[in-house]
């Protein structure tokens, strides 16, 4: 796994890296995770290559980050009621 706190786009050749770096420890998958976003040609080289390359850019890193509660916060809660139709029903 490697991880780039970047705000230009991640293009080729740090995912180029990534992979000889993992086939030099004979891995087969990684993951590559931006807070910015992968050029076409970063994502189109981890389409190519027969390693495993997930790529998380950083819109899907702050909603995963919310999905799982991790470095975030509540500011506030809504509560939605509705009215339960059967409570006016007699009985």
């Amino acid at each position: 796994m490697q991880a780039k706190r970047w705000q230009s786009t991640v293009g080729r050749e740090p995912i180029q890296s990534f992979v000889g770096a993992l086939a030099g420890k004979h891995a087969n998958k990684g993951v590559f995770i931006t807070t910015s976003d992968f050029h076409k040609n970063a994502l189109d080289y981890a389409k190519g290559v027969t390693h495993k390359i997930i790529l998380i850019r950083g819109q899907r890193l702050a909603e995963l980050m919310i999905e799982h509660g991790i470095g975030v916060s509540t500011v506030r809660t809504i509560a939605i009621k509705r009215v339960d139709s059967d409570y006016f029903e007699e009985g």
